[in-house]
């Protein structure tokens, strides 16, 4: 299975609901449209929809649907940036919360775009960091 041999790192160490929702979704994204980024962009975007990306691993959401703004929109409209995994859609507790357990600091002055920003930005260590062990 393609899929499973080309599975990012981050879905290797999490759930494995979070890695057949990927596997599965890419699998059938490349006999549409081939193999490539759109394929991973694809499976990206489903995953995106039932969880959310937390230090270097994803979580479930509280709820499914769209992650961020670019998720909401159609792959013809103009690509926007992505929150890199975060649930930019949940509530501001939810994302306080998701900034104690990776312990953000400076996030109670923080608003909810800072938070998402400073979530990604914990992530992206998180996921570095994982990757050089």
């Amino acid at each position: 299975m393609p899929g499973r041999e080309d599975m990012p790192s981050t879905i290797r160490r999490s759930p494995q609901k979070a890695q057949d929702t990927w596997a599965e979704t890419h699998d059938s994204a490349v006999e549409t449209y081939g193999e490539g980024e759109r394929s991973h962009r694809t499976a990206f975007a489903a995953l995106k929809h039932s969880f959310e990306k937390v230090g270097d691993h994803w979580e479930p959401k509280g709820r499914k649907g769209p992650s961020d703004e670019q998720a909401e929109r159609s792959y013809r409209d103009q690509p926007r940036k992505t929150a890199g995994g975060v649930d930019a859609n949940a509530p501001k507790e939810h994302l306080m919360g998701v900034a104690r357990e990776l312990d953000i600091r400076g996030r109670s002055t923080m608003n909810k775009a800072e938070l998402v920003k400073a979530i990604e930005k914990a992530n992206n260590r998180q996921t570095a960091k994982a990757r050089r062990r």
